[in-house]
């Protein structure tokens, strides 16, 4: 339903994702750029969704390289949280600097009602998780980031800290970073860039608080099921772009199909129509909304 009427819920977005993180065996988390691809998820009965730092950066038309600035993710969290219920992670790359920084951005995201913020240990500007290049921080300078975000957080959000040392350093120091981010007080893991089922095998078996896996497309990681990193012990699965480049996709294929044939006819099976798009929005709502008001302002007025 349309933000306006989005009923405010009393359970905080931490605490949803909490009880999600109990109560489920493995939680899909799909990735969402703006307010109507996160209305969408939502209506379609996924349970959280996930404010991917690649795809929101690429709406914009640049490259996930860190250039995107807190208030704008700040901002887009605000307009995301304001339509859906369900508990939005928020991608914070590097936390936009050192300790203070973080600090700063987790304080940002909690009044943006975010659920959960998602740190990485890799250097400013940051890269892509399956690209190369990558050069990390110190283990302990990402450990000092998590206190910190958890000493502003409080129990308003969880801390995801994600490391990006598979592809630099090998498996053996991503889980030995691992260990010391869950010390540092992170509630969620998520290793970056692991190739094959032995190393989310390995890794699962050897950190204890719930893992975090990512099912990009076109990365390094090969292309497994939600049911099998359920059953290798891992609660949350992210699909960070697929909507976006699924959208870009089609959006590539109607205009070849305009400029084509002249007309957007024979694409008309393909699209969502007005009216389930009114009903995505809350159309209606506001309609009522409008005939409410004319209506009591006229008794008001006693005409």
């Amino acid at each position: 339903m349309a933000f306006l009427y989005k009923e405010k819920s009393k359970v905080r977005p931490s605490e949803k994702l909490r009880e999600l993180l109990k109560s489920k065996d493995v939680i899909p988390v799909i990735g969402v750029f703006n307010p109507i691809s996160a209305l969408l998820v939502e209506s379609m009965g996924f349970e959280a969704a996930y404010l991917s730092g690649a795809a929101l950066t690429g709406s914009y038309a640049m490259p996930d390289l860190g250039l995107i600035t807190l208030s704008e993710l700040a901002e887009s969290t605000r307009y995301i949280t304001r339509v859906v219920n369900i508990p939005l992670i928020v991608d914070a790359d590097t936390g936009f600097g050192e300790v203070i920084n973080v600090q700063r951005t987790v304080k940002e995201l909690v009044d943006a009602n975010a659920a959960a913020v998602q740190i990485e240990d890799q250097v400013l500007p940051k890269k892509c998780g399956h690209l190369k290049g990558k050069k990390l921080i110190p283990p302990e300078e990402m450990a000092k980031k998590i206190v910190a975000a958890k000493k502003i957080g409080g129990e308003d959000i969880l801390i995801i800290a994600r490391t990006d040392a598979r592809g630099v350093e090998g498996l053996d120091s991503a889980i030995e970073r691992a260990r010391i981010y869950v010390k540092a007080g992170a509630d969620i893991i998520f290793p970056e860039a692991l190739t094959s089922e032995e190393e989310f095998k390995e890794f699962a078996h050897k950190i204890s608080v719930p893992l975090l896996a990512n099912m990009t497309e076109f990365g390094k990681t090969p292309y497994y099921t939600i049911d099998q990193f359920k059953e290798w012990g891992y609660k949350l699965v992210i699909f960070p772009v697929t909507l976006l480049r699924i959208s870009l996709g089609a959006m590539r294929e109607a205009l070849k199909v305009i400029r084509e044939k002249g007309t957007q006819r024979g694409i008309l099976g393909k699209m969502m129509t007005r009216h389930e798009f009114y009903d995505l929005i809350g159309y209606s709502k506001y309609e009522e909304q409008d005939s409410y008001i004319d209506r009591v302002t006229q008794e008001l007025l006693g005409r």
